[in-house]
């Protein structure tokens, strides 16, 4: 079994007429050097093949597809889909998931290999397909991992936002999706949708050539999953009102909506799936105020398995009431790290948008106080692309939008806008 903790930071004292609680909760899972017996898993890997992939990047999408084949661990069941304005399984030969052995893996390659593109584009029913095949065999193997990889270069086209979005919420729960944008023709906010539904991740891939590893990688971290499905089980008082459930690192993801209640005061914030890492989440409740020196429970925060209702690990919100301005005014240096993460996020996709909009008034606001957030969280990466959009003079701080900026430049800002880096060591910084 993977091992959990669960820990609580917060400043739990409160000035008298506040009701506000913020805690962060770090969630670490460290899973046994070696196991009995590998994990059940499952993987399909969602290739674009319409017309815009071209020769070169349905030539590298191929050899990305077969990387990850090559990477599955014996056993796993997998499938290959090619999508385009609709969704068709390249392997295996008839709608199931076959396990991965030498043989199975030799023919799926050699599927991939005879890939070609052309035709439209329409994710949601490749992802509405990639779901048929694992709710088929989820109902021979509950509780196994299921793990997708999409792979576009360009826009939803053939698929009306009411019919992609119903195909989302059809998928929601059945699978975790992690896609891969490459080019420049890609639209960050339909990729962005997806991953939040599935629980999964969103990047840029610049080159083509770029796609066999990013792909081997992707594979790698989903073999060395080894729980399927964990929950955050969250109880506030009666007299409480929940704020907002957010992960904040490794990447921001509003799980507020995603509340599933277990009774009238405790409900499930979904994860997905863990192996060996570490999350953070944001929690914040408010509280009827209370008196100087008067103590309560705001929250209950609990690591479960929900089939089962196993508690893997568990921590308290407190608040207390003071009447000392040195402990009631301090911000915990954790809540104030990724709160700052999340107004960098918010500023960046605000000045993005303003800058698309012609709006560059705005637009230079909002990025040039970025810039100033990103340096002095420790985000070098955001900071360097935000210099490749906007420039800042050291002396003044006044900052200007460049007027050339390339394409693949402004989509690594947005697609990376949402990654976080863990506060410094430092307790100064």
């Amino acid at each position: 079994m993977t091992d959990f903790t669960l820990r609580v930071d917060q400043n739990k004292y409160l000035p008298v007429g506040s009701g506000d609680v913020h805690a962060i909760v770090t969630v670490e899972a460290s899973g046994p050097i070696e196991r009995a017996a590998p994990v059940q898993a499952a993987e399909i890997i969602i290739v674009d093949a319409s017309g815009s992939m071209g020769y070169d990047k349905i030539a590298e999408a191929r050899k990305a597809a077969q990387a990850a084949i090559d990477t599955l661990r014996d056993g796993v069941h997998f499938a290959v889909i090619a999508g385009t304005h609709e969704a068709e399984i390249v392997f295996p030969d008839r709608a199931v998931l076959v396990p991965a052995t030498p043989q199975s893996r030799h023919a799926a390659k050699e599927a991939v290999a005879r890939l070609v593109s052309g035709g439209g584009t329409a994710m949601g029913r490749w992802l509405r397909l990639a779901a048929d095949l694992f709710s088929e065999y989820q109902r021979a193997y509950p509780g196994a991992i299921k793990h997708a990889i999409l792979l576009t270069d360009g826009k939803n086209e053939y698929e009306r936002a009411p019919e992609f979005g119903a195909n989302l919420s059809y998928c929601a729960g059945k699978f975790v999706c992690d896609c891969r944008g490459v080019g420049v023709d890609w639209v960050v906010a339909e990729l962005r949708q997806i991953a939040s539904t599935l629980l999964g991740s969103v990047m840029d891939i610049r080159r083509p050539e770029d796609l066999e590893a990013d792909f081997r990688a992707m594979t790698q971290a989903a073999m060395g999953k080894t729980v399927a499905d964990v929950a955050l089980r969250l109880w506030t008082p009666r007299a409480a009102k929940l704020s907002f459930v957010k992960q904040v690192s490794p990447a921001l993801e509003d799980l507020t909506g995603r509340r599933t209640e277990v009774d009238e005061l405790t409900g499930d914030y979904p994860t997905g799936a863990w192996g060996g890492e570490s999350r953070e989440y944001h929690i914040s409740v408010r509280v009827p105020a209370g008196n100087v020196g008067q103590e309560m429970r705001a929250g209950l925060v609990r690591l479960v398995l929900p089939e089962s209702g196993e508690v893997l690990a568990k921590g308290n919100i407190l608040a207390q009431w003071s009447d000392d301005p040195v402990q009631s005014t301090r911000i915990n240096p954790r809540v104030a790290h990724y709160t700052g993460q999340q107004e960098l996020a918010s500023l960046i996709q605000e000045g993005l948008q303003a800058r698309n909009d012609g709006d560059l008034d705005t637009a230079t606001a909002r990025l040039g106080k970025a810039r100033a957030i990103a340096e002095k969280a420790g985000n070098e990466e955001t900071a360097k692309l935000l210099d490749k959009v906007v420039e800042v003079d050291p002396a003044t701080g006044t900052a200007r939008l460049r007027r050339d900026v390339d394409k693949a430049d402004e989509i690594a800002l947005d697609t990376r806008s949402v990654r976080t880096v863990r506060m410094r060591k430092d307790p100064e910084a």
